[in-house]
């Protein structure tokens, strides 16, 4: 839905990321505070404004309503009898409380069963893949030496704003590869949302995947630590992350206004506005050089992103 912000049972402050080719990321949430699907998956599950449960009673609620095939992919499930109803690590005081009460090896049963809750739910995200696009379609027809015909073919402005994506306007430098996103966070000089909390972005998500029980290096992964590289040779601080938020996938951008992390912007001619303005940021340092297009230029690199929709 076009909702500049997510709703759940309370509103959040970012905006919802698309699912569609999700599996791909090394880093997950706006500003990476997790660093894997699965564990991204199991965030809301606690967040008060999102789901708001706790991993107890998710874990009864396994055992009562799934036991059987829990048991079939993950192995026999632990005994649950004396785990209270209710308690979390991040719940309320009470359902704190109640889980620092617990022994150590019964927060270890509750937190295996949730893990594999969030490893079960990536399973599924796995599957979302983006649907091919007009510019997929032309793109194709270029490489195999195929005159782009029907709506592969694009229009001169649409022409002109590929030129400019990949040229003068330097969106290419950070929106590539297949999923047209390098995976990285950048400060763009996004500006604020009014009377919203402070969002320092990934410079302040370091530490919360660094504490994270359920990252790549704590006991709940599969594999071993090769597998954990970004994790360790992770960016920790200074300007470069201050205020800065993971490039989107620009896959289907023309169908989810509005745009960026916290919908600051309504529509792509925002979009490319701000970029052809780059204002300065509120803190850190901003990537972006002010590109000064004409209208004609922004009206075609518009253009040009909305060819990356089916």
């Amino acid at each position: 839905a076009a909702l500049p912000k997510a709703v759940g049972v309370g509103h959040t402050n970012r905006r919802t990321m698309p699912l569609a080719g999700v599996a791909h990321n090394p880093w997950y949430f706006w500003d990476g505070r997790r660093d894997s699907l699965w564990a991204q998956a199991l965030t809301p599950l606690e967040n008060p404004l999102e789901q708001a449960g706790n991993r107890a009673a998710f874990a009864h609620y396994i055992k009562k309503r799934f036991g059987e095939r829990y048991e079939r992919i993950f192995g026999p499930l632990p005994d649950l009898s004396t785990v209270p109803a209710n308690a979390s690590p991040l719940g309320s005081d009470a359902e704190k409380a109640v889980w620092n009460a617990m022994p150590a090896s019964q927060q270890d049963d509750v937190n295996r069963v949730y893990a594999n809750i969030g490893k079960a739910i990536a399973a599924f995200e796995r599957s979302i893949e983006p649907e091919e696009t007009r510019f997929d379609r032309f793109a194709i027809d270029l490489a195999t030496g195929a005159k782009p015909e029907g709506d592969a073919a694009f229009s001169p402005e649409e022409i002109l704003g590929l030129k400019l994506f990949i040229g003068k306007a330097n969106c290419v430098t950070c929106h590539n590869g297949p999923r047209l996103t390098d995976n990285a966070f950048h400060n763009t000089g996004v500006p604020p949302v009014d009377g919203l909390p402070p969002d320092r972005g990934r410079v302040d998500a370091v530490a919360q995947v660094e504490a994270d029980p359920f990252n790549c290096l704590g006991k709940f992964r599969d594999g071993d630590e090769s597998a954990c590289r970004e994790l360790r040779f992770m960016v920790k601080d200074g300007p470069q992350i201050t205020h800065a938020y993971k490039t989107p996938s620009l896959r289907g951008a023309a169908d989810r206004p509005p745009y960026m992390h916290a919908g600051q912007f309504s529509t792509l001619d925002e979009v490319v506005a701000h970029y052809s303005k780059a204002p300065p940021g509120v803190e850190g340092v901003s990537e972006v050089h002010p590109l000064d297009l004409s209208d004609r230029e922004r009206a075609a690199l518009v253009a040009f992103l909305k060819t990356l929709s089916d």
